[in-house]
């Protein structure tokens, strides 16, 4: 019975990373998303870095699904009174023909100062990839990583400009509602 018991933990131990890497549909990040974050760029060795609250909403729709976030960024001002910016944003997710990824139904003409957005998912993490070419010819690319976790929803937002880091912003979130 024992070496049963034994036997059984073993196998159920070895096809946990075969569960973890499985591929989640949208629905896996149904829901509203609360918490906070901290960001940093190249100069936060000499400046404060700032905090941010963030909230994300995930929904589906008919053939995909909506992404909701607003950030509002505290920055400047004093302790007891800072300056607050809030954004939002709102993107709608349908499937591309590959079935792979999403495609971002606000995208443009990249060329013409649209931005072209995308989604995909890998394992524990829905990416939404948001590009842009500036007036300059160069280009800026950010990238949110919204990755589910045993206490809810690690975020990783990475903006590059012609392949340098400007920002990142680190943080976690909970869900809050469906």
């Amino acid at each position: 019975m024992i070496r049963f018991f034994v036997a059984t933990l073993v196998l159920l131990v070895a096809a946990m990373p075969a569960w973890a890497q499985q591929q989640l549909s949208p629905a896996a990040f149904y829901g509203t998303w609360t918490g906070g974050g901290v960001a940093e760029n190249r100069d936060s060795i000499y400046f404060n870095m700032t905090t941010r609250d963030l909230d994300v909403v995930i929904r589906p729709i008919e053939n995909g699904f909506t992404v909701t976030w607003t950030t509002v960024i505290r920055q400047g001002g004093s302790i007891q009174q800072p300056n607050q910016r809030r954004r939002e944003t709102v993107r709608t997710f349908r499937p591309a023909a590959t079935g792979r990824y999403w495609r971002c139904t606000e995208a443009g003409d990249v060329l013409s100062g649209k931005e072209v957005c995308w989604a995909r998912i890998t394992g524990q993490t829905l990416t939404l990839y948001q590009m842009t070419v500036l007036p300059s010819g160069t280009y800026e690319i950010e990238q949110y990583d919204r990755t589910l976790s045993g206490t809810g929803m690690d975020l990783k937002f990475t903006r590059l400009r012609d392949r340098e880091p400007v920002r990142t912003v680190t943080g976690k979130l909970i869900k809050s509602g469906q």
